[in-house]
């Protein structure tokens, strides 16, 4: 669908993150496993789950892949790039078999769902192949593979949402934590995969969301990210109607919000049509709702729009964003941005900038287009815009929106932000790392200040960067 280009702040997708859960002896399990997750944070809290599961049914986690029994890799379908990056490291990872011929290597999530008859047959990279609803299958699925035959479950699910699971945290910094809050997604934006490897969207019951937030918390945990395809449509019916009130995602956000005023709550992704009036008050009235929104625009051309099937309009989204603005004036905001769409001309383009000029927006990221077998676009269109073309636009944009960041972060010069302190800098261990409420990345030296991991601190902003906030500890 989309090759993703520079974007100015920190990343809030991971590609290719080997990872293992930090609260078990691997040596106390029979069996060792080893997994790689790619793309969404989705993705992510989903390999978290399959941990989980995994433990219960003798598995231990390894962080080297030539001693385990079993290798999973987590894919991404988003982009042609994140398959072809999949492809390469399942050709490394096969080498494995020749240290250990008993070991199973599977291929999980979105690509699995897409090209399952690629990988067991064409290719032969891969012994397992299992579809994003179907993990509790996995040791079954391990069984049969260990038999030699090609194991596959990518069936699609309407009821799955993994709720009773508590998934086991991996590579945490033991401060910030994901929670799945629905799975699927009904919108059929035409560029998109995801409607045909996740399903339709379910919504997860509120109260095994705030059980697990809360654990998260009474485990030292001070914030959480409620992670859904589109977070505002969740909507959560009680069984019998008589027994309660339906759940919005604002009902949701203030149940979260009231678990402790020190665990602090983002969400992601919001679809625009779906934030309303009631999730923007929400997040003004609780100070530990971060002030933040990721409100992917994908172009700022109302003709182009439409053929992305994103059912708003460009002076629809504008006002949506005043909207944010006006209820909460410090709201930090970012989008996705496609160049090259289908079509997309000049002007198209020169909307997408001036739209991008109107929000303001504090970060975002920033594709060109590429075409995506099986999605709406890929039969309606044709994709006609040389690459060239589509290079061109995208740097300017790129351009545009590295001048957007850099101003958003000059105007916080002076001021002073509560940070959540999530661990150590990059660059030196002197110096302290953490977010404001916007999300946006704030560097500060430790000085002789006795702090930590999950403590909130006071921090003055007195440089910046087009990426990043620097600042000192307010006394």
């Amino acid at each position: 669908m989309l090759e993703r280009m520079n974007h100015t702040m920190h990343e809030e997708t991971r590609q290719g993150e080997a990872i293992a859960p930090f609260v078990n002896d691997p040596n106390a399990y029979n069996k060792k496993f080893y997994i790689e997750s790619y793309g969404c944070a989705m993705n992510f809290a989903d390999s978290e789950v399959v941990a989980s599961i995994l433990n219960e049914n003798g598995f231990g986690a390894t962080r080297n892949f030539e001693e385990a029994d079993l290798i999973l890799i987590n894919t991404c379908s988003i982009r042609e790039k994140a398959e072809q990056t999949v492809r390469k490291r399942l050709t490394e990872l096969r080498k494995v078999k020749k240290i250990n011929s008993g070991a199973l290597i599977g291929v999980l999530g979105c690509m699995a769902e897409r090209l399952k008859a690629q990988f067991l047959e064409e290719e032969k990279l891969v012994d397992m192949v299992v579809g994003p609803d179907a993990y509790r299958s996995l040791p079954g699925l391990i069984t049969e593979a260990e038999t030699g035959q090609k194991a596959v479950n990518v069936l699609l699910s309407r009821e799955e949402t993994y709720a009773d699971i508590s998934p086991i945290r991996l590579n945490t910094n033991g401060v910030s934590g994901f929670v799945s809050i629905m799975r699927g997604c009904n919108n059929m934006c035409s560029f998109c995969v995801v409607p045909f490897t996740r399903g339709r969207e379910r919504s997860r019951d509120p109260h095994s969301i705030v059980g697990e937030c809360t654990d998260l918390f009474n485990n030292g945990y001070r914030e959480v990210t409620l992670l859904g395809q589109n977070v505002d449509s969740y909507y959560w019916t009680p069984e019998s109607s008589t027994t309660g009130q339906p759940v919005t995602f604002a009902n949701l956000l203030e149940m979260v919000a009231l678990i402790d005023p020190a665990l602090r709550i983002r969400f992601s992704t919001s679809h625009p049509k779906d934030i309303t009036d009631d999730v923007l008050f929400t997040m003004a009235k609780y100070e530990n709702i971060c002030k933040y929104i990721h409100l992917p625009v994908q172009s700022g051309s109302t003709r182009v729009l439409q053929l992305m099937n994103r059912t708003y309009t460009r002076e629809w989204y504008m006002a949506k964003v005043d909207r944010i603005l006006e209820i909460m004036p410090d709201c930090g905001i970012s989008s996705d941005i496609i160049a090259g769409f289908c079509t997309e001309t000049e002007e198209d383009h020169q909307d997408t900038l001036s739209i991008m000029r109107h929000s303001k927006y504090d970060m975002s990221y920033m594709f060109f287009y590429s075409e995506r077998p099986g999605t709406l676009a890929a039969r309606r269109y044709k994709d006609d815009i040389p690459e060239d073309v589509k290079k061109r636009r995208l740097a300017e944009i790129v351009k545009l929106q590295n001048a957007l960041s850099h101003e958003s972060n000059l105007k916080d010069l002076g001021k002073t932000f509560k940070v959540l302190i999530e661990g150590n800098s990059k660059r030196s261990d002197q110096d302290w790392m953490g977010r404001t409420s916007q999300n946006k990345v704030l560097v500060f030296p430790k000085e002789q200040y006795d702090l930590n991991k999950g403590n909130y601190v006071m921090v003055k902003v007195t440089e910046c960067t087009v990426a990043t906030l620097i600042g000192k500890i307010e006394p």
